[in-house]
């Protein structure tokens, strides 16, 4: 299709002019400059419905949470688990009891 240049533009408008005369010139301009303002407005509707909006930006890293067998508890601080004091030798060590019954009330005969 040819391209339409200014001086097809003038020969177009003289061809109205005399079509259409000066008095309805300006009222069938309007019309067409309104008609083209809705065909422009009714084609983007169609296009912004058409168009899907997909977002193909990289996700962020998720951060990985260790195995469950992996987590201990924290280790008991070392001041925690002091040692009894050692036994002194000169000191007496009670003798454990003996085996065998120990009631007092039992009278042998």
């Amino acid at each position: 299709m040819p391209n339409i240049g200014p001086l097809e533009l003038v020969i177009i408008l003289v061809i109205a002019l005399l079509i259409l005369g000066p008095g309805k010139l300006p009222d069938v301009g309007a019309a067409l400059g309104k008609s083209i303002r809705e065909f422009r407005k009714a084609s983007a509707d169609v296009q912004d419905a058409v168009s899907i909006n997909v977002d193909t930006s990289p996700l962020p890293p998720t951060p990985v949470a260790p195995p469950a067998a992996a987590v201990t508890a924290p280790a008991p601080a070392a001041t925690a688990a002091v040692a009894p004091p050692a036994a002194d030798a000169t000191q007496a060590v009670p003798a454990a009891p003996a085996a065998g019954p120990t009631d007092s009330t039992t009278v042998a005969s």
